[in-house]
């Protein structure tokens, strides 16, 4: 029996739901809300990419190496795609990664939300040793999120992978490991919990 299987991962704001092929015209029409394909630093697809993007995702999930998930907001919309990914069954180890939302859900808690259902699955159902974390160096935004979550910067792999216009990325590596889950699942609920 493989170690991760789809499951969906409820929640207040957000649910987690296994990524179907049938989730393409609604994610192509929640990545327009923001335009995040244009972001150099990022690979998030472009409209007509999506389902082209969900079946690669399928084929790593196929494969053993990622389980992908679409993001639904309170209103059963879908807004974006995360995933468990660079899955290491030995050590039990995975990354969250591969994340984009709709702009209109940025930076705030469903996000949040997200990364707890995530967390809480790996380290409580998984029994996962740690959890990873990456982004690219210059990625502002996603690194101060990552830290908001309680993640701990491991360091930074430079010249680690070469992105789609040429350029060279340094990779800054997060991450929160089994025995800091207690604390960091404290600090979640009391962002989720506190008044915005």
């Amino acid at each position: 029996m493989p170690w991760l299987e789809p499951v969906e991962l409820p929640g207040r704001r957000a649910t987690l739901v296994p990524l179907a092929p049938g989730h393409a015209a609604p994610l192509a029409e929640a990545v327009q809300d923001g335009e995040l394909w244009k972001l150099w630093y990022t690979a998030v697809p472009a409209p007509e990419r999506m389902a082209a993007e969900i079946e690669r995702r399928l084929g790593l999930q196929r494969a053993g190496s990622m389980l992908p998930f679409t993001i639904l907001d309170i209103d059963g919309v879908p807004v974006g795609m995360t995933t468990y990914m660079n899955v290491d069954v030995t050590h039990r180890r995975v990354e969250v990664g591969s994340t984009w939302l709709a702009r209109r859900v940025q930076r705030g808690p469903l996000n949040t939300e997200c990364k707890r259902l995530l967390l809480a699955h790996a380290f409580e159902v998984l029994d996962c040793i740690a959890v990873e974390f990456r982004t690219h160096r210059l990625n502002t935004q996603s690194r101060r999120a990552i830290e908001r979550l309680g993640a701990q910067l491991d360091g930074m792999l430079r010249s680690h992978q070469r992105m789609p216009d040429g350029t060279l990325r340094d990779t800054a590596v997060y991450s929160i490991t089994a025995a800091e889950w207690p604390t960091v699942r404290s600090h979640l609920d009391w962002q989720l919990a506190k008044p915005r």
